[in-house]
């Protein structure tokens, strides 16, 4: 069973990781990035999630990466 330590560590790994991924989202949708410098992005994004939670690329892969695709595509229709 998990100490209250462990506990708190992992939630505050969970927080920053969702103001990681939602700070990722703005930045996609909102910078004046070119197309490989959105991918960079997505990329670094991924390597520091996965710094935290090692192991879980397939969680990546199914949850954030098709959330970060859907924004890449959404600029590169609009400009």
């Amino acid at each position: 069973m998990p100490t209250p330590e462990e506990i708190r560590e992992e939630n505050r790994k969970i927080r920053r990781m969702r103001l990681l991924v939602d700070f990722t989202c703005s930045m996609l949708a909102q910078a004046d990035l070119s197309y490989l410098e959105m991918l960079n992005l997505v990329e670094a994004t991924r390597r520091t999630i996965l710094e935290m939670f090692p192991g879980k690329e397939q969680a990546f892969e199914l949850i954030y990466r098709p959330r970060f695709n859907r924004i890449i595509e959404e600029r590169l229709r609009s400009n």
